[in-house]
């Protein structure tokens, strides 16, 4: 079973989370190797992660989003954007301070007009 759709919208591969929870340390591992394997193997550089339908995050679901920014940073032309964080999600990247290190945008419309 798949946790998310992706689609490419122009420059950007969007990966639209179908999944309220994103808390379960197996399922993670098959998602994490999923987004990975987008850089790695498909070299996609512009990735927009849509967290609209998300309400729970795990710590490794965090590191996940880390990794996957560290994966980008030293490429040319690429972007790690998250978009549709709720409240709660929004709350939890204030208190880790990762909100200073991720680019992060209120919807899916306005991660879109991010350049690359």
């Amino acid at each position: 079973m798949s946790h998310f759709n992706i689609q490419q919208e122009g420059p950007h591969t969007v990966v639209e989370f179908i999944t309220p929870s994103l808390m379960d340390p197996m399922e993670l591992e098959k998602i994490a190797q999923q987004l990975y394997g987008l850089v790695d193997d498909e070299d996609r550089r512009s990735i927009i992660l849509d967290f609209e339908q998300v309400a729970y995050l795990s710590s490794q679901a965090i590191s996940v989003l880390l990794a996957l920014q560290k994966k980008l940073a030293p490429l040319p032309r690429s972007r790690l954007i998250l978009c549709g964080v709720g409240a709660r999600l929004m709350e939890l990247l204030r208190i880790t301070r990762l909100d200073r290190v991720l680019t992060i945008r209120p919807s899916q419309q306005e991660a879109l007009k991010v350049q690359p």
